[in-house]
């Protein structure tokens, strides 16, 4: 049970594997007013940089599951780093089936909507570990412009223009489900533009290094041409944020 190798070369300096840059992330802990103490649980933690960096800057607790032992090890070594591996722990495992043993204070599942095969079954998913007037966080991708025609929508890897929502509908989507937005802190092209950027940079030295294995092929191919096809769809259609939720 793992990730496949090409994620992890591909975002291999990375430590939050979104759009989002470490400003962003303790603007969201700064604006959710995070109490010392609280329990979190964040499902699909990548390498864990959510959790220990709120564990040092406000002190919480709590637990990151992810299938990628690659990412699980880094997750590790930056709560040593960060001097809090006392405070959170990261489980390598399916995070689709994960439910606390506890009920947490703080829910999360940032940029990996399918562990629960969507939005809805994985707000449904992080439900079932939260206690009653806790915090749920979304992080979920969304139209800047609406796609007009389907290779647009591949290009923002989409199936479909169905795929996302704008926007407004989003918002509109996580009250259907029965909760208040009550803050949420967005993407924006720079920090689009260091996720997917940096993600080249990982490519190409990989590719240097490893010339020979069997992943070279797809490395050059996906180098050769992401970099235009990104600036001409991705950049310009697709936001994604972070949404903090609660439950009516």
């Amino acid at each position: 049970m793992d990730l496949p190798r090409i994620f992890t070369i591909r975002e291999s300096s990375h430590r939050i594997h979104n759009p989002f840059t470490a400003d962003k992330l303790a603007t969201l802990g700064r604006a959710l007013h995070l109490e010392p103490g609280i329990r979190a649980l964040d499902l699909a933690s990548g390498s864990g940089e959510l959790l220990c960096t709120w564990a040092r800057d406000h002190g919480i607790t709590g637990t990151g599951v992810d299938i990628s032992t690659v990412f699980t090890a880094g997750a590790r070594a930056r709560a040593a780093e960060l001097g809090v591996a006392d405070r959170v722990e990261f489980v390598h495992g399916d995070a689709s089936g994960h439910v606390a043993d506890v009920p947490v204070d703080l829910a999360a599942c940032i940029g990996a909507t399918w562990i629960g095969g969507g939005l809805d079954g994985t707000v449904e998913l992080l439900a079932r570990s939260l206690r009653p007037g806790g915090l749920m966080l979304i992080g979920e991708p969304f139209w800047r412009r609406e796609p007009t025609d389907q290779e647009t929508a591949e290009g923002c890897h989409a199936s479909s223009p169905a795929d996302f929502l704008a926007l407004p509908e989003l918002l509109g989507r996580f009250g259907d489900l029965g909760y208040d937005v009550v803050e949420m802190v967005l993407a924006d092209q720079n920090s689009w533009d260091r996720y997917r950027a940096a993600q080249w940079l990982n490519l190409r030295s990989w590719l240097d290094r490893n010339p020979d294995d069997e992943l070279a092929p797809q490395v050059r191919a996906e180098l050769t041409t992401d970099p235009v096809r990104y600036a001409r769809y991705e950049r310009e259609y697709l936001g994604w944020g972070v949404f903090a939720l609660m439950k009516r």
